[in-house]
């Protein structure tokens, strides 16, 4: 095949799509969401992956779905309880936005069938109720995503900005079948033309590729270090846990361990955990603590309440420990 330039030129789009889908339809991976036919379940998996990778998607939507399989269910359930299924997940935002979308779904009586009706719930993007309203109601709108952003980049040979992307995704999109093509595209830039090393021996578009891997690397703003000093209380199986303002600008709500305030220079901790959030990484110390103010909550419900995701995992640490020092 002839190597092309630019997506301008005659033969280009089509020939890119027929060979974008037929390699997609071939190599596409096997995701729980994938071949999905309800909007519902397709909506959550889209807000599920935004910053999020897919290995950790995975198992936590089909947890979500089996506790909330319908629209319905998740309007009916607390908020509370809808934050504790997402617990892990982080961006606690997408939760209850996801929450208040459900509720306006089911007092609508009707899934948004469009793209722009989509747009209308609350929380929801350009890219999520395109993403959607493709692969749900096979509606030609692109998507535009970081992965995509990457392979336009490199396909067209420019650095592309704001609509520019917009306009290159919808000249390269397969009117027919959009939601293949679109999660095509996605896969694309997911597992072969990788954000430090494509792989471009095994790309099948390479021979439609103005790059062919060469791009200007942005430079990653660099990472943010802290460290941060928690206290465990434990009482006969109880753990104490404090609930986060519900004003606070991060994690308004959630459940977490008190802080560790003690001026006790000689202490020693009692784990040792690295936690990364956004752009921080935080050196995590857990130290001994004597009772504070807060809920005291028995070890094993701990994880039915809205945890954040640092906490979750200080605690599945702890039982693990209790664990292994039984046996």
């Amino acid at each position: 095949m002839a190597r092309l330039s630019t997506i301008d030129s005659p033969g280009y789009a089509p020939g890119f799509r027929r060979t974008l889908l037929g390699w997609f339809h071939q190599h596409q991976r096997k995701l729980p969401w994938r071949g999905e036919s309800d909007p519902y379940r397709i909506l959550v998996s889209e807000i599920m992956l935004q910053q999020t990778r897919v290995a950790v998607v995975e198992g936590r939507y089909r947890r979500f779905i089996a506790q909330f399989p319908t629209a319905e269910l998740l309007a009916r359930a607390r908020a509370q309880t809808v934050l504790a299924a997402w617990s892990g997940l982080g961006y606690y935002r997408r939760a209850r936005n996801l929450h208040a979308a459900a509720k306006e779904i089911v007092k609508a009586r009707e899934f948004p069938r469009t793209a722009e009706a989509l747009g209308e719930l609350p929380g929801i993007g350009r890219y999520t109720a395109n993403a959607v309203a493709s692969i749900a109601f096979g509606e030609a709108v692109p998507v535009v995503d970081g992965n995509v952003k990457r392979v336009l980049d490199r396909v067209t040979g420019r650095s592309l900005s704001g609509e520019q992307y917009w306009q290159a995704a919808e000249a390269l999109l397969d009117r027919g079948v959009p939601g293949d093509f679109n999660q095509g595209l996605m896969e694309l830039g997911a597992v072969v033309c990788l954000p430090g090393k494509p792989l471009c021996e095994t790309c099948p578009v390479v021979e439609l590729c103005a790059s062919r891997g060469a791009a200007s690397r942005r430079e990653r703003a660099a990472r943010r270090k802290a460290v941060v000093k928690y206290a465990l209380c434990t009482r006969k199986g109880n753990v104490l846990l404090q609930q986060r303002a519900q004003d606070s600008s991060l994690m308004p709500g959630m459940w977490e361990l008190p802080p560790f305030t003690e001026a006790q220079p000689a202490a020693q901790p009692l784990m040792r955990l690295k936690h990364s959030i956004t752009v921080t990484d935080y050196s995590v110390l857990v130290f001994a603590g004597n009772g504070q103010k807060g809920r005291w909550v028995p070890l094993g419900n701990a994880q039915r309440l809205a945890l954040t995701g640092l906490t979750r995992k200080i605690l599945r640490r702890l039982r693990l420990g209790i664990e292994e020092g039984v046996s």
